[in-house]
Order: C-alpha cells, then structure tokens, then sequence
C-alpha cells in the first residue's frame, strides 16, 4: 500500500465522460498525467474471512464454525440491495480483530491512491433495473476536504455527534452520459461506540430517507455535471458503518440539469413498481449500485491492510 497522502489539487477533475484517468499509483496530491490511457477496473476473486475476520481466498480450508459465516459474506458481495451498505463485515465487533479494521480504515483517507478508492472505471454487472449491466465513468474527484459546505445544514446536524474528520468525494457518469452520480466517504472522528449508536439512529428515524437529508453533490466546470446541483438531486443513498468511522453516501441526477421536485431515496426508487421519474429512469440504481460497489472496494482495501502474513 502506498504511503502517499490522496487528494488530488484543487480543481483536478477531467473534462467530460472521455475524460483522461490517473495511473492508479498516483496519490491524491499528485499532478494529473496527460495522455494516460484509462485502465479498466476488474474485482478478484471473492473472499471469505475467518474467525479473526481475516481475508482468505474461498479455496482455503474453512473450519466447519466458520463455514456459514464465510458463506453469508460472499453472498452478501454479490447483491446489491441496500441491506449491504448498512455493514462492514458481519461478526463480532469487540475482539482486536475488528479493532484493527476499525483503526486501519480511520488512516485509509491519507494512505491509499484515489484509484483505489474511486476507480477511473467501474463495472456494474446486473446493477441497473431489471439486471442490466452499468458501466460508471469518474469524471471529477474533489480535493480532500472538510465537511463546512458539503451537506445541508439538517445533514450536517445529523452527522455531528460522530464529527468530520475528512470528507473524500468523486462524481461518475453513465455511458450514455445521461446521468451523474456523486459517491463520498466521510471519515468521522468517532469511535466504534459512537458509529454504532448513529446507525442505530439512521435505522430507528429512517433518517436515510429523509429528503432533507439528502447529500450534496459535486459538481464541476466542463464536464457533464457542471449543472449537478441541490435543485438537480433524484436519489441518493446514505450508509454508517459500524466497524468503519466512515459514512458513504452516494447522489444522483441526470446530466442535463433538468431540476427533480420529487427525489426519491434509492431503495424505494429501485423497488419495483415504482413510478416516480427517478424511480423509471433509474436513478435510484445508479446511486445504489455505485455506492455499493465503492463499500466493497472500500472494504477489500481494509482486508488487505489487516490481513496477517501467513
């Protein structure tokens, strides 16, 4: 793992959806290159995890208490639903197994590239309505920050107790270019105690569906959400992880800067039989599927970083 700090400088998106990507060893700070061909981004093997909580390939030998465990873990990457997103890694939180995931993803803002992160590309297979496959483009990444201007006032407020300590942002389109999607990672000064108690809240008040309390998104000049705005918001997604001092979130909109007076959080606008206009255009997909796969990105990266040596 590179020991570079993210962020990359102010203003340092890439224009449109052909936008040019960052070699995946490049760190926040890093300048962008010119001329670089985009990789593309492609998910290994499945991983189960033991007893400690560590990482191992599924091939491994799995002691029989463990089997069902490991089993619901690789079923749970699979799916996209929103039950996923609410979790780190199902087990017990108070052995020193989870202690080290809790504290290595708390230092994962400053010491992972942001494509590994937020990937130039990412594969979304079966993520749309009905199954279809999604492919998202990043398009813009925000320079690390904090959080004085990136949510509303009643968010802000809902978020407080477990404080900002940086804020990691990035906006993707579709390939048809027709909706951008703003997916961000909120890295808070909490601990274990303190994320618990604020997913339990989210749950209770169903504060997740609230309209104001709905994420904002990052939008920037020359690329197809330069007009993502407040007024643009269609659906958006909002998780607090338990092991993680970490809230994702993801947003979406269509890129045409047409404004939404009904937005609809994504796990009713992706059930079916919904009507709204997020809900038939998708967008309630876009914001799920994208955001589900930066968790499980998120979440590999973690596993690497506590993982023992054999």
């Amino acid at each position: 793992m590179p020991a570079t700090r993210p962020g990359p400088p102010v203003g340092g998106h890439v224009p449109g959806a052909a936008a040019l990507s960052p070699d995946p060893a490049l760190s926040w700070s890093a300048p962008p290159l010119q001329g670089a061909a985009r990789p593309v981004v492609s998910f290994g093997e499945p991983e189960g995890y033991d007893e400690r909580m560590r990482a191992r390939p599924l091939g491994a030998r799995i002691r029989p208490r463990t089997a069902a465990a490991a089993a619901c873990v690789v079923l749970g990457l699979g799916l996209i639903g929103g039950a996923v997103t609410g979790s780190w890694l199902t087990g017990d939180t108070g052995g020193s197994g989870s202690g080290g995931t809790f504290s290595a993803a708390a230092g994962l803002w400053h010491s992972v590239p942001v494509d590994d992160l937020f990937p130039p590309t990412v594969q979304g297979t079966g993520a749309g309505p009905g199954g279809a496959d999604r492919t998202w483009t990043r398009i813009a990444v925000a320079p690390d920050s904090g959080c004085a201007h990136a949510f509303d006032p009643l968010l802000r407020k809902a978020l407080a107790p477990v404080g900002c300590h940086r804020l990691l942002r990035a906006t993707y389109t579709d390939a048809t270019q027709s909706y951008v999607t703003t997916v961000g990672l909120l890295f808070t000064k909490a601990d274990s105690a303190a994320m618990a108690s604020l997913a339990a809240r989210f749950k209770d008040e169903a504060l997740d569906r609230r309209t104001d309390l709905m994420p904002r998104p990052y939008a920037t000049k020359d690329t197809v959400a330069e007009r993502f705005g407040d007024k643009q918001r269609a659906s958006w997604t909002i998780s607090v992880l338990t092991d993680a001092p970490i809230v994702a979130y993801a947003v979406s909109g269509w890129s045409d800067g047409r404004s939404v007076d009904t937005p609809q959080p994504a796990a009713v606008a992706s059930e079916a039989g919904a009507t709204t206009a997020p809900a038939q255009a998708g967008l309630g997909q876009e914001a799920q599927g994208l955001a589900d796969r930066i968790e499980r990105r998120l979440r590999k990266t973690v596993g690497s970083a506590t993982e023992t040596p054999s």
